[in-house]
């Protein structure tokens, strides 16, 4: 008999969770000055984990202005001394990173290991690389004397929620702007906690502003008139229709959308890595990561036994409470992202494509789905080209690398792709040739803060992490 895991569920004791929340503005708490709020709920268990103010336009307004006010003051200190206060930050986040690896998981409903073994050490590290780059600017390659650009409006998604609000904050901060930013509706909280840890910091009232709500608060303060730079994640639709409304502001922007990223195996990959590669390319944070491997390309003369091999490898994996620290997989964030997942497989199978999933229990309450591979899959079908932002595998095939470079390249997006061969020739050859942002080289979803990250086509444009990811937030 096999040996079972036995439950180990981290425990919620850490957090202490407030019923309610209000908006963080000029270094303070304060209800909506409507007072309206709305509820978010744990993906995992669809309890109410708290309620949340609603930010309007007079809140929005109010944020721009405490944020303006205070980039006199912020922008005016030595890059030393704006440095003090992100190491600062960085320091606690490290110390509190326990009680927001639990927050996250609760709100977002992904992995307790994932949460405490990769998005916390990265939030801490982006803020420590960029608290180095403070008083460095003019040595960035912006010129003798960068300037900030005054007050950054960044909305930030729900699939990285303390991660993106981490790129997005830190090298602004360093650089001397002063921000407002909002989370994603359904993972507000960590955001939050954030805006405690900047008090906790010292850091001058009016420099952060967190507003939490829909897509009505986001699209006010793109709009609004005082933001100096906008910075989005998220969909390609909503950054579209962002991109029409910052045009011919004068505003700043950039923009990390969807994707579609390949994962191309080529016949001398060593199969077992691959396959490691290939399930933490899809099924890392459920598939919902603008640049998971979602389309498998392998070469076809090693088809049958890399899908035999990946096949077993799925079977491993544990879907079940996120708390516990041996699940794999966990929730969906929402009840509207898993609607659209199961509408796009259905699609898949509806359009002749062959669904496999390993059997697993999924939970009776809460937003589940179970990990998926699709093959006899061509690049006609939707869950080939439409990003599904789930735990769903496409699988296409190939005979030359011209063909896979032709397949890979065959998209809207242009996000990240992965290689796996043996060959660095091969390696260097393919990857020069792919219309990506990121090529990760046998591995995958390998992130730090000092390299940059970003897309074309329809992924978006500018670049967030290392050195380049100053330059959006200095006027050069």
């Amino acid at each position: 008999m096999a040996f079972a895991y036995a439950p180990a569920p981290e425990s919620r004791a850490v957090v202490d969770i407030a019923p309610s929340y209000g908006l963080f503005i000029d270094g303070e708490f304060r209800e909506a000055s409507d007072g309206k709020v709305f509820k978010t709920v744990s993906p995992s268990t669809e309890e109410v984990l708290s309620e949340v103010a609603q930010a309007t336009d007079a809140d929005v307004d109010a944020a721009v202005k405490a944020a303006r006010k205070a980039f006199e003051k912020w922008s005016a200190l030595p890059g030393s001394e704006r440095a003090k206060y992100l190491f600062r930050i960085a320091r606690i986040i490290q110390e509190r990173s326990r009680e927001l690896a639990v927050l996250e998981t609760l709100d977002n409903g992904k992995p307790i290991k994932e949460t405490r073994d990769a998005d916390l050490p990265l939030v801490a590290a982006h803020f420590f690389y960029y608290a180095g780059w403070a008083d460095k600017l003019e040595h960035a390659g912006f010129g003798p004397d960068p300037k900030p650009l005054g007050v950054a409006g960044q909305v930030i998604p729900w699939n990285f929620p303390l991660l993106m609000l981490a790129w997005k904050i830190a090298p602004a901060l360093a650089a001397g702007n002063t921000v407002v930013l909002k989370p994603a509706e359904t993972t507000p909280l960590s955001a939050l906690f954030f805006a405690d840890i900047c008090r906790q910091a010292g850091l001058p009232k009016g420099v952060v502003n967190i507003l939490t709500g829909d897509g009505t608060t986001g699209a006010a303060l793109v709009g609004h008139d005082g933001i100096d730079k906008v910075a989005f994640t998220g969909s390609t639709a909503v950054g579209k229709a962002i991109a029409r409304t910052v045009a011919g502001t004068g505003k700043k922007l950039t923009l990390e959308l969807g994707g579609k990223g390949a994962n191309i195996v080529f016949d001398d990959a060593p199969i077992d890595q691959a396959v490691e590669g290939i399930v933490n390319g899809i099924f890392f944070n459920q598939g919902q990561v603008c640049c998971a491997g979602s389309r498998l390309l392998v070469q076809e003369s090693i088809q049958d036994e890399l899908m035999d091999a990946l096949k077993r490898r799925m079977a491993t994996l544990r879907v079940g409470d996120p708390l516990d620290k041996n699940t794999d997989v966990g929730a969906i964030n929402s009840a509207e992202q898993l609607a659209r997942i199961t509408e796009l497989a259905d699609s898949g199978v509806a359009e002749g494509a062959e669904r496999w999933a390993p059997a697993c229990e999924l939970p009776s309450s809460g937003y589940w789905f179970a990990p998926t591979v699709f093959t006899n899959v061509t690049q006609a079908h939707r869950i080939a080209r439409e990003e599904i932002f789930g735990p769903v595998l496409s699988v296409l095939t190939f005979r030359t690398p011209a063909e896979a470079v032709a397949k890979a390249n065959n998209s809207q997006y242009g996000l990240s792709a992965g290689i796996w061969t043996e060959k660095g020739s091969r390696m260097l050859a393919v990857a020069s040739k792919l219309r990506a942002g990121v090529v990760w080289a046998n591995t995958f979803n390998k992130f730090d803060p000092t390299s940059p990250f970003g897309g074309y086509k329809e992924s978006g444009f500018g670049r967030e992490g290392g050195r380049h990811g100053l330059e959006a937030y200095l006027d050069v």
